[in-house]
């Protein structure tokens, strides 16, 4: 059977273009070597998908004990068999750029399919995730119960506790990454590939997330690990980026804890090629700032509060964005509860994220503060606490333009929300979907006696509209009279 597995995975990796029909006794040799094989019978290749090409060689790497048979372990063994299949950066960096002179849609094209193909992308993983949509005022929302990333073994988790602490890389976003074995705890890269790109002046790269919340969902990262900073040279990076590759749009996070992302310690954006509602949105009002009637300066009808910059010279929006900044660094409004500072520790920055229209270079500029009270421990402008049940974790860039990244435990709850509701059992009677209790029984009565499909479709629909509340929450300027009016006060201290 081992025979068989890798004679399928050496023609997959040439059908693929990942290796040369002149390297498969070399390839072989490797998948040999890292099977401990020391010789080889020639075998009809399995007829199998790649995941489960490697699932069979990895369960006999586990029989002869060269793997423990948890997740990590697993995933660590088969992305070594993948490395053996790989080609080398600067091979994929050369292919790359060949196709980028064709155009840079077609050099994108090239590395996403290949980062799946090399199974960095775990496209089986990926199709496990459920996705839907909801419509709302704002447009279609996206929403995404996250079922990608494994879950963590108990077995890893207690080895890892006992392993040495290691700082190398030191996060998963370095360039040190790259080919990395893995270990528990840090998540094998063997097979991750990047690509250089100059940013501003400076040394960046260019790699596709594993976990793709949306089509083509890129990451591009500073060369070196240094923390998140929005200012105008991140302005300038960003249409930087829109500039090499215009079919893509590219964000950040903000670089404040509660409203920043996952990674605060190093710097980077987040794109791809996806249409979010908050690009469909419209600017429902316009001003005009002095000394920038170049560019259209507008508030964009969405649930956060995002000032919407567009112009036909990028630098002339980022100039203006910069100042949009500085003065929401330092604006207080006491009325609409924003402070820019309690006791020495700002709140106010901007979650920022640029497009190409046409010729023109758009950015969008989302209003954030990280203000918390006793009300609201968790922050006052972060999901409060009767959407918890759903979404407790911070707004980050994904969420702000609309798509909802919920957590893997939503899909065992909703599951057994339908059944409940089905059955008409009472929901509160279940230690697992207790939390969602109250939320539920506003609906659940008209559900009784239909179909479990009408069900499931309610249940959807109904997460959709707690998320809208999440980012009704993570607004700044509330979508009210009062709220608008204080929105206009700050519009009105950027143009004075």
């Amino acid at each position: 059977m081992i025979f068989k597995a890798i004679e399928a995975l050496v023609a997959y990796a040439v059908d693929n273009g990942l290796i040369d029909k002149t390297e498969i006794i070399y390839s072989r040799n490797r998948l040999l070597d890292v099977m401990r094989e020391d010789s080889f019978e020639a075998s009809q290749p399995l007829d199998a998908p790649l995941p489960e090409l490697l699932k069979t060689l990895t369960d006999c790497a586990v029989d002869k004990g060269l793997c423990s048979d948890t997740t990590e372990s697993r995933d660590i063994f088969d992305t070594r068999l993948m490395n053996c299949l790989t080609p080398r950066p600067s091979e994929v960096n050369q292919r790359f750029w060949e196709q980028y002179f064709v155009s840079p849609k077609a050099a994108t094209d090239w590395f996403y399919k290949f980062s799946g193909d090399v199974n960095y992308i775990r496209r089986d993983r990926i199709a496990r995730d459920r996705r839907w949509k909801i419509d709302s005022e704002y447009g279609e929302i996206d929403i995404t119960i996250n079922l990608s990333k494994p879950e963590k073994d108990p077995r890893d988790i207690a080895a890892a506790g006992k392993s040495a602490s290691v700082a190398y890389p030191l996060c998963q976003l370095c360039a040190e990454n790259v080919g990395y074995a893995g270990r528990i705890g840090h998540p094998a890269r063997a097979n991750h590939r990047t690509i250089p790109l100059n940013l501003g002046g400076d040394s960046w790269f260019l790699q596709y997330s594993p976990y793709v919340y949306y089509n083509e969902h890129c990451i591009v990262f500073n060369s070196q690990h240094v923390p998140m900073k929005i200012n105008r040279a991140a302005f300038d990076k960003l249409f930087d980026f829109v500039r090499q590759f215009p079919h893509y749009f590219v964000g950040s996070n903000a670089d404040l804890p509660i409203v920043g992302g996952s990674i605060l310690s190093h710097d980077h954006f987040q794109g791809g090629r996806y249409t979010f509602a908050m690009e469909k949105a419209e600017i429902e009002q316009t001003y005009n700032v002095p000394d920038y009637k170049d560019v259209v300066c507008g508030i964009v009808k969405w649930p956060l509060s995002v000032i919407r910059l567009r112009g036909c010279d990028s630098s002339r929006v980022a100039e203006l964005a910069e100042l949009i900044l500085n003065k929401w660094r330092g604006y207080t409004d006491e009325q609409a509860m924003i402070f820019a500072e309690t006791d020495g520790v700002p709140h106010n920055t901007i979650t920022p994220i640029a497009r190409r229209r046409g010729d023109d270079y758009e950015l969008d500029l989302c209003l954030r503060n990280n203000l918390t009270t006793p009300e609201h421990p968790l922050g006052l402008y972060h999901p409060h606490a009767q959407r918890h049940h759903i979404k407790k974790e911070n707004i980050g860039l994904i969420e702000v333009m609309g798509l909802a990244v919920l957590p893997a435990r939503l899909q065992k709850e909703l599951d057994l929300l339908e059944q409940c509701i089905a059955d008409g059992r009472d929901i509160s009677g279940s230690e697992m979907i207790a939390k969602h209790a109250d939320w539920a029984n506003t609906f659940a009565p008209e559900l009784k006696s239909q179909p479990r499909e009408v069900i499931r479709e309610k249940l959807a629909q109904e997460v959709g509209k707690v998320f809208l509340g999440v980012l009704e929450d993570a607004g700044v300027f509330k979508r009210t009279a009062d709220g608008k009016a204080a929105f206009g006060r700050f519009i009105k201290n950027i143009i004075e």
